[in-house]
């Protein structure tokens, strides 16, 4: 059970990480969107739209919190 999780928190973290890269980068919403879907259907990870942008918007309001602290 605890490889099990270790192994979702290793591929949520980098699926994260890819997202959060690009997200910094400059492109339109949508492109954006597409190539974090490209990225993790690489790894092996299908959302669909909705889940997508669920993942978006949790990074982008953890983006906007740390640069807040800063």
């Amino acid at each position: 059970m605890k490889a099990i999780n270790a192994f979702a928190t290793f591929v949520c973290g980098v699926a994260v990480g890819a997202a959060a890269g690009l997200l910094l980068a400059p492109s339109k919403g949508e492109e954006t969107r597409e190539k974090i879907k490209d990225i993790l259907r690489e790894k092996g990870i299908t959302l669909d739209s909705e889940d997508l942008n669920d993942v978006v918007d949790e990074l982008t309001d953890a983006l906007t919190d740390d640069e807040e602290k800063d």
